[in-house]
């Protein structure tokens, strides 16, 4: 449970950190901060990182062969989220501009890769008997 505990804690600071950044950047191109559900988008793709990384590891302690159809379910369910929660607001205008894009996929990516390297080590972790 600790290494879950540490795992979620680094992934949250790297994203406060990546937000920082997003932020930062948008200040520096004179583009609007808070607008494309930003804050949102980082929020959503944390916790849903979470739902998905628990439900996992808990699978894993039960039987680790359902573990990566778990996490495509989780994958699925990001997917499903974006298109009922974000989708309709980029395509408001009848485009998707690639500030909307970015603004979903710097989380999502982040997220996404961290899920997999913590979960390749769990899985590289395990013992068989």
């Amino acid at each position: 449970m600790r290494a879950i505990f540490n795992y979620l804690s680094k992934l949250f600071l790297t994203l406060v950190l990546v937000f920082s950044i997003h932020i930062a950047t948008l200040y520096f191109l004179e583009l609007p901060l808070f607008e494309n559900m930003i804050v949102q988008s980082y929020v959503i793709n944390f916790v849903l990182a979470v739902i998905v990384l628990l439900v996992i590891e808990k699978t894993m302690q039960k039987q680790s062969s359902q573990a990566g159809f778990i996490f495509m379910a989780g994958s699925g369910l990001k997917f499903l989220v974006f298109f009922l929660v974000f989708y309709p607001s980029y395509q408001a205008d009848g485009e998707m501009k690639t500030i909307e894009f970015i603004t979903f996929f710097i989380p999502y990516a982040l997220c996404l890769i961290a899920d997999v390297i913590y979960l390749s080590k769990q899985l590289n972790n395990q013992t068989y008997s």
